[in-house]
């Protein structure tokens, strides 16, 4: 054969070049359309930026969780994504869902939230993971994961809960994500960036089984089809009232217009022709303006200083729900994640806001308030 001719078998190479690519991407579009994908992701954001201001409390640092990138992955795929050593928290949904998920982190950043919440600073962790400090771990997971679990109620709009995280040490990439969805090769990851303080700047992948993850789009898409049918009926109901009070004022008989009515007497008739019946005359009472006297007696007062109280939210517990409480222990309040918080002068209810954190500090910006008349009235 000549040197300017090729062979089929040259041919045949040529041709397949960029045909794996494109059919792994064809296969990837397939599992997970961009809605679903763009849908994962707003839940991440969602339920991964209110834990983020759970762990600010827990460590005491200030604590930033990105926006998360989701995409498929391989099982096979998962003992490249982490070069070093990781750690693996297991979560599973007691209500709500009947799934799972994994979260894996370097075990490197780990250490790191295990010193401070053993009473260390995290600059100059041991990196040697022993049992207390596994535990340490898996309680800061414990109560980001139920902080996730409150935010994506408010989503879902239904009761969500999970159990407690298992945590477990992983070597080499020998991750147990397989377990997570026997029988399917793929699984959804969400990775976000994981910054504390000046200690953590690293990567937190959450795994995702496809089913499951088809299931959270799902029913998040039919919760909100429902809302904007619940919305909608209360306009119609409305509408339908109006126009059934228009149709009765049309259809009323109209009553004779008297100009002078004569009075109704009760018992006998007696001597009342000859009585003189008058109108009844009223003293006018005199105008007085209270205003400025009001002003001067609120200005005496304007440096008393009033107790300011911001309440989350209330619960009910039985005496022995009281005893079995320990350092550590969730309390579920009545109010879900995103509600405004009651603004309180000496316990009397005032305004409504919702939480800021200003320079590490917590505070409340006020959304709304009553009027300055209700607001001196409350505290009388």
């Amino acid at each position: 054969m000549s040197d300017d001719q090729l062979s089929q078998d040259e041919i045949d190479a040529l041709l397949k070049v960029g045909s794996d690519d494109d059919e792994a991407e064809l296969t990837n579009s397939e599992l997970l359309s961009p809605v679903e994908i763009d849908t994962l992701g707003e839940i991440g954001n969602i339920s991964f930026g209110s834990s983020a201001t759970t762990m600010s409390t827990l460590l005491n640092q200030k604590v930033e969780i990105t926006t998360p990138d989701v995409s498929i992955i391989t099982k096979e795929e998962l003992a490249d994504a982490f070069e070093s050593e990781q750690v693996q928290v297991n979560v599973n949904y007691s209500e709500g869902f009947d799934g799972q998920n994994i979260l894996l982190m370097n075990s490197e950043d780990v250490a790191v939230i295990a010193d401070i919440m053993l009473g260390g600073d995290g600059t100059s962790p041991e990196q040697e993971l022993s049992e207390i400090k596994l535990s340490a771990v898996q309680e800061v997971m414990n109560q980001m994961m139920g902080t996730a679990a409150t935010s994506m109620s408010s989503v879902f709009n239904k009761k969500i809960d999970i159990s407690p995280p298992t945590i477990q040490v992983e070597k080499d990439g020998d991750s147990q994500s397989s377990e997570t969805a026997p029988g399917e090769d793929h699984l959804v990851k969400v990775s976000f960036r994981l910054k504390v303080g000046e200690l953590i700047d690293s990567n937190i992948m959450q795994l995702i089984p496809l089913f499951f993850a088809r299931q959270l789009v799902n029913q998040l898409m039919a919760s909100s089809a429902d809302k904007t049918e619940a919305d909608e009926e209360p306009a119609e109901a409305e509408t339908a009232a109006a126009a059934a009070d228009h149709s009765a004022a049309e259809t009323a008989p109209e009553q004779p217009e008297t100009a002078d009515q004569e009075p109704h007497y009760l018992g006998n008739k007696v001597g009342q022709e000859s009585a003189s019946v008058q109108k009844a005359a009223f003293s006018e009472l005199e105008q007085t303006d209270f205003s400025q006297t009001e002003k001067q007696n609120l200005d005496m007062l304007l440096d008393i200083s009033l107790d300011v109280a911001v309440e989350l939210g209330r619960t009910n517990r039985t005496i022995q729900d009281i005893l079995q409480l320990a350092a550590g222990s969730v309390i579920e309040l009545n109010k879900l994640a995103g509600e405004p918080v009651d603004i309180k002068i000496n316990d009397k209810l005032i305004a409504k806001g919702e939480v800021v954190v200003i320079d590490e500090n917590f505070g409340v910006r006020v959304t709304d308030i009553m009027s300055r008349t209700d607001r001196l009235k409350t505290l009388k």
